[in-house]
């Protein structure tokens, strides 16, 4: 079980109270008590002074519920029969308020119902007609009241303290899923745009090996577009580093796009044609259809064998609609070792509530076709992704 906190300044606040009302009725000569005034007057500050110090030991060691329960019992008692001025018997309904928070309603109410019961059972075996007497019966009825308002102010603590500590629960668990949804949008994001580039870079490199003593031309012309290549990624990772730091500057769909004719190798080619406008569209819909593109593209180059790729965008007035085919060699869609980028392009598509259909087929060239509704993001309350 959880054990809360006490309302701090309640008890101690108490035990002020009780030792000014003490000390005030000692000094004026109101305590008309068995035995020496002075050595009862000590006594009774000495039990008020060993609240105050449980008070602060509760404090240091918490888990230790049940010791302090029974000492602040008994301190309160040894105050009760001290203090002839009577006013001390207000620290009773600090015994279910504290308990509360240590052990829970059901103790509390217990504690308090012990409470009652004690000077009541006082008064039926010593106080014959004690029920007719006005003094009698008010006390008690303000001891119940006491005691009612003492465990109804713990118990809205309590709930208090409850709710924070859930909402702090809720906190760590809001920011544990934002974590990772960030860590997989950098996934995505690595795999996308530097995944690309080292994929051309590697393909380039491998022409410049095969071609260095065949055809130098061509091999000095694969080493330039690795180099370019390499200007690319380095550009890729300072957009993302912009980003991050929320200044990142987006070129159009159709001029991203038209970067993929330029980036790579020779073969296979590619061509763009993009058609209506991109006002409406979010830059989520906008850089899930680009990096689809872009990974459609690049399997095309590093696995299909294609030697045509066409990409076709139509930007609607209600959907947009992605269409990348080729004529390669094809693969199973719906093989188990699809790589990180199908899965990094299924997941942006369906992060802005589109769809996505591969086909293809094992000599059959590929078709990736994306569709993303417009204002996608804006309806799901996301914001932009990189």
């Amino acid at each position: 079980m959880v054990a809360y906190v006490p309302v701090r300044w309640v008890s101690p606040l108490l035990y002020g109270v009780v030792l000014v009302g003490g000390l005030y009725s000692a000094a004026a000569g109101l305590d008309d008590g068995p035995g020496p005034t002075a050595w009862r007057t000590a006594g009774f500050v000495t039990a008020i002074g060993a609240l105050f110090a449980l008070e602060a030991a509760g404090r240091r060691r918490p888990d230790a519920r049940v010791p302090l329960l029974l000492a602040r019992c008994a301190l309160i008692g040894a105050v009760v029969l001290l203090d002839a001025s009577g006013l001390s018997q207000v620290l009773v309904v600090l015994v279910p308020f504290t308990a509360y928070f240590a052990f829970g309603r059901t103790t509390a109410l217990a504690l308090g119902a012990l409470c009652l019961a004690v000077p009541l059972a006082t008064y039926l075996l010593t106080v014959p007609g004690w029920y007719r007497d006005q003094e009698h019966v008010s006390d008690l009825l303000m001891l119940c009241v006491g005691l009612v308002l003492a465990v109804s102010m713990a118990a809205v603590a309590v709930g208090e303290q409850r709710a924070r500590l859930e909402l702090e629960a809720y906190a760590a668990r809001v920011a544990e899923l934002s974590a990772a949804t960030e860590r997989n949008r950098l996934a995505r994001d690595i795999h996308d745009s530097l995944g690309h580039h080292l994929t051309a870079m590697s393909v380039q490199l491998e022409m410049a090996s095969d071609f260095r003593s065949l055809d130098p031309d061509a091999a000095q012309r694969a080493l330039n577009e690795a180099r370019r290549s390499v200007r690319l990624a380095l550009g890729d990772v300072r957009q993302s580093v912009r980003a991050l730091r929320d200044e990142a500057t987006r070129p159009t769909l159709s001029a991203a796009l038209a970067a993929l004719v330029r980036d790579g190798a020779a073969q296979p080619r590619v061509t763009v044609e993009v058609s209506g406008d991109e006002d409406g569209y979010g830059a989520v819909e906008l850089t899930a259809l680009y990096r689809a593109a872009q990974e459609a593209v690049t399997n095309a180059r590093r696995h299909a064998r294609a030697s045509q790729v066409r990409v076709v965008v139509r930007l609607a007035g209600d959907a947009a609609r992605l269409e990348v085919t080729d004529d390669g060699r094809g693969f199973a869609p719906d093989a188990d070792a699809a790589g990180f980028g199908l899965l990094g392009m299924r997941e942006r598509v369906h992060l802005v509530a589109g769809s996505i259909d591969i086909d293809s087929g094992p000599g059959a060239g590929t078709r990736v076709t994306v569709t993303v509704p417009r204002g996608a993001s804006a309806k799901s309350g996301q914001t932009g992704e990189q």
